[in-house]
């Protein structure tokens, strides 16, 4: 069994609105949320046995109010008095507070210091872990590519600059609005060639050890599980791959923060939580997933619904 969520964005400033200014955020709120979700799963029967959090810890106005480090602190205490371990997805909103150089020294770096299972870039913050026998979990970074967290004079910079320009002609580079690909946008991100050949190499493995795989991401990988711009650039690239080996039964996201659900053709599950930012204070977001040898149990609170996932 293991905990789930997204998008806590915290700020210890006062609530505020979406980019579109019709959707309330409860910044402060969300810390409060979040101490919820820990206490309901220290208290969980039988026990959890690690937590993923699926990116946008803190809200990327604690930048400009120079709280990153600050807010980052208090949202890792909250979650540091659970005693499993949790596990990491860098979104947009880590990049608009830290740079990727930075991140890597924070307690938001989980994947495994010193050992081979990640990519060889250690700024790729991608990595896999067998939680339990027959199990493997995979984290993705859905902005190895992206032109967030990353000095402008960087080749990672410059790559990422001119993919997304390819496809988004608008003056912000943040607006899909006219685009054929509308998640061709600044907030979104891509994986590397060197991310989706290391994923590949995993899945051969679990595929050849019979074990069953689940992948996490900050962004979404599958259109159904998406808004239609919450969306990873290169999202075929990285489904293909899935598609590619028996062994994927789901892959879990956030970013969008009214969640989406779909079952696959290949029978490959897409889950997106609904995000705590966008939670009022009277119901929360945040699950708990059981894990079975043909299927997975998710005990949803607040507004994210029960869901049974049949492999």
């Amino acid at each position: 069994a293991f905990g789930v969520i997204a998008d806590i964005q915290f700020a210890d400033a006062e609530d505020g609105h979406d980019f579109g200014g019709c959707r309330r955020r409860y910044y402060r709120n969300s810390l409060r949320l979040l101490r919820e979700a820990v206490r309901t799963w220290a208290g969980e029967s039988p026990p959890i046995d690690f937590v993923v959090q699926l990116g946008d810890s803190i809200d990327g106005q604690n930048a400009r109010r120079g709280e990153a480090e600050s807010a980052l602190q208090q949202v890792l205490e909250v979650l540091g008095q659970l005693s499993v371990p949790v596990h990491h997805a860098w979104g947009n909103h880590e990049l608009y507070n830290f740079s990727r150089a930075r991140l890597v020294h924070t307690g938001l770096y989980s994947r495994p210091v010193g050992g081979s299972d990640g990519p060889p870039d250690r700024e790729c913050h991608a990595y896999h872990c067998s939680p339990a026998p027959g199990l493997r979990l995979v984290v993705l970074d859905t902005y190895d590519v992206s032109t967030l967290g990353t000095d402008p004079g960087s080749p990672r910079y410059q790559v990422s600059l001119k993919v997304l320009r390819e496809k988004n002609s608008n003056d912000d580079l943040n607006n899909p609005e006219g685009l054929k690909e509308p998640y061709f946008v600044a907030f979104n991100g891509g994986f590397s060639q060197a991310q989706l050949d290391w994923f590949n190499e995993v899945l051969k493995f679990s595929d050849e050890n019979q074990e069953k795989v689940i992948v996490t991401a900050h962004v979404p990988i599958h259109p159904g599980a998406s808004n239609g711009v919450c969306l990873a650039w290169n999202y075929e690239a990285a489904l293909s791959v899935v598609h590619s080996h028996r062994c994927v039964v789901c892959v879990l996201a956030g970013h969008l923060h009214d969640g989406a659900y779909c079952l696959d053709s290949h029978g490959v599950h897409h889950l997106t939580l609904e995000g705590v930012i966008e939670t009022p204070p009277e119901s929360n977001a945040f699950g708990t997933v059981h894990v079975y040898e043909d299927k997975m149990v998710l005990k949803g609170r607040g507004r994210i619904p029960d869901r049974v996932m049949h492999f």
